[in-house]
């Protein structure tokens, strides 16, 4: 026989002063960051879907397939649309924003996806219009 102690088995009190502890609002924020991660990502495709499918289709004969928008341009617009928005959430509620509650960090997390997107809008231009070596002929 050895002389240590058995280990402490774990109690249901135990589960309960943690459920008590995990009470003061932390697992209510973090579900809202995950909110808005997933928020973030479905914007992203949302706003990705509709300007790039002329590239993924191509147009006529599938001339103008440009399938960079899937392997470049769609991973860079999900990463940005998924860790801004939740660095912006948590950098809120670090700073100390937090006794006015995750409101305020909800919102700074939705403004800077919409800064985000409208940057993106800005700068990005997927072809749209077919291939101009096909205008004007038949």
């Amino acid at each position: 026989m050895s002389d240590e102690p058995a280990p402490a088995e774990r109690t249901p009190a135990d589960g309960a002063a943690h459920a008590v502890a995990s009470a003061d609002g932390t697992t209510a924020e973090s579900a809202g960051g995950c909110l808005l991660t997933a928020a973030g990502a479905l914007a992203g495709l949302v706003y990705w879907a509709p300007r790039a499918s002329f590239s993924i289709d191509g147009g006529f004969e599938g001339h103008a397939r440009d399938l960079s928008v899937v392997f470049v341009d769609l991973p860079l617009i999900l990463l940005g649309a998924t860790v801004l928005p939740l660095v912006a959430w948590l950098l809120t509620l670090r700073r100390g924003y937090r006794p006015r509650g995750p409101w305020t960090a909800a919102l700074a997390a939705l403004l800077v996806l919409a800064l985000f997107l409208y940057g993106v809008d800005a700068c990005w231009h997927p072809r749209q219009l077919p291939d101009p070596g096909y205008r004007g002929r038949l």
